[in-house]
């Protein structure tokens, strides 16, 4: 996981808690996961038209 090991995730979660606390965290954890998906959506959709415009000058 990203080059990380247990102790590590670990104390990167006890110090989100002391930070957001942990009604917080869900929410953050949302957010993140539909920022990642838009990312993802938009990249794939980027390689779609790169294709497309490829296929016309062909």
């Amino acid at each position: 996981m990203f080059g990380l090991g247990w102790p590590e995730v670990g104390i990167i979660a006890i110090v989100a808690i002391l930070i957001f606390g942990p009604k917080k965290i869900p929410e953050l954890g949302g957010v993140l996961g539909k920022s990642l998906r838009n990312f993802q959506e938009g990249m794939k959709k980027s390689n779609e038209d790169d294709h497309s415009d490829k296929e016309k000058f062909d």
